[in-house]
């Protein structure tokens, strides 16, 4: 088990248009089940990350507060689709955009959740990528993730506002723009 993230190489790695990666995780968020495309992308073995928390592939230039609007979403009931920048075991990184759901036992209660991820467009990346930089420049400096996550919450909200848009219309109109890279 490897026991610290590995520094981003800045090597961007990606995985075919009509490949999709699939995890499961439990309640807290620990990987459950891990298909053979997230397996491979992600540079890690499934024993390495099976009971693992999931941002065991959270890349540095991630803004929580993406992470913060996802699990509000799911204690909701909800899903979310967001575009999403991974760091793999090897230091590389890929973009996704994910579909996360929570997953219904048969009871009717909330007992993990899913997740698909497929290729984003490079023109979606294109305009993804400044507006993440951007958030992740809100959170920096903060004394606690939970100032940070706010701050970035409040930094999106903002320009979510000044567009005219709710995230899930962000995110569509970005998914929308070409085709697959």
């Amino acid at each position: 088990m490897r026991t610290q993230a590995p520094a981003p190489t800045g090597v961007e790695r990606s995985f075919a248009p009509d490949e999709i990666i699939v995890t499961k995780t439990d309640l807290q968020g620990r990987i459950t089940y891990a298909n053979d495309v997230f397996l491979r992308v992600s540079a890690f073995e499934e024993d390495e990350v099976l009971g693992q928390p999931h941002n065991v592939i959270r890349h540095p230039d991630m803004p929580r507060c993406v992470f913060g609007l996802l699990w509000d979403t799911l204690r909701a009931g909800q899903e979310l689709f967001a575009y999403v920048v991974n760091l793999a075991g090897d230091g590389a990184h890929y973009w996704v955009l994910a579909h996360v759901t929570p997953s219904v036992g048969p009871s009717g209660a909330v007992v993990g959740y899913h997740s698909n991820r497929r290729v984003p467009t490079r023109a979606a990346l294109d305009q993804i990528q400044p507006l993440y930089r951007s958030l992740v420049a809100a959170e920096r400096g903060h004394r606690s993730a939970t100032e940070a996550v706010a701050a970035g919450r409040a930094h999106l909200d903002d320009r979510l506002a000044r567009a005219g848009q709710t995230y899930d219309e962000m995110v569509w109109s970005l998914a929308g723009t070409t085709k697959a890279r």
